[in-house]
């Protein structure tokens, strides 16, 4: 697979209410089906072999307002899930943001560390990199599927992408490699 786009879901309604989902299963804001929209729109010259996603509603739902009726296969996949907060599911965001330095080895309580996310999206990675070698794919998902392709793809150290401000941009483009794996 010469590249990967990524694109995060639209706003869903824990976001406008600043909530962190995790496994929550939420769905889109009128206002994240509108972004949605915008991202079909913005993407309709693209071509890709497939369009992966979160099984969770927002991105599920985002790939489906923007990719549906496209004749692009749309992909449900459990690995680009957001990191499970456990115990902090549906919290204040800000409580995730304070321990997110903290969980990158260690779980959250009840939940998962960000590098168990990471060995979930490269155990994705490579069996789309596989199915999808001469093609782009787009991925529909969290910040944690962020988090994961930035280490994996960019080989940053995951500590610096989980520090490093968080700012949402029109989608990120990657070119994947056969040696793409978490070190």
């Amino acid at each position: 697979m010469p590249v990967v786009v990524f694109e995060t879901h639209a706003t869903s309604i824990d976001n406008e209410a600043g909530l962190a989902s995790g496994w929550f299963d939420i769905g889109l804001s009128p206002r994240g089906e509108q972004q949605a929209r915008e991202l079909g729109e913005r993407r309709r010259r693209d071509d890709y072999a497939a369009v992966y996603c979160s099984d969770l509603a927002r991105a599920v739902r985002t790939a489906e307002i923007a990719f549906g009726g496209r004749g692009i296969p749309i992909v449900r996949d459990a690995r680009l899930r957001e990191c499970d907060y456990g115990a902090l599911t549906r919290q204040p965001a800000a409580d995730i943001e304070a321990m997110r330095a903290r969980c990158i080895a260690e779980p959250f309580p009840g939940g998962e560390s960000y590098q168990q996310c990471v060995a979930r999206v490269s155990a994705w990675l490579a069996d789309a990199s596989a199915a999808h070698a001469g093609g782009d794919v787009l991925v529909i998902g969290h910040r944690a599927t962020f988090y994961a392709l930035e280490h994996l793809l960019c080989r940053l150290p995951l500590e610096h992408v989980i520090a490093a401000p968080w700012c949402w941009r029109p989608g990120w483009t990657y070119r994947a490699s056969q040696d793409s794996k978490a070190e």
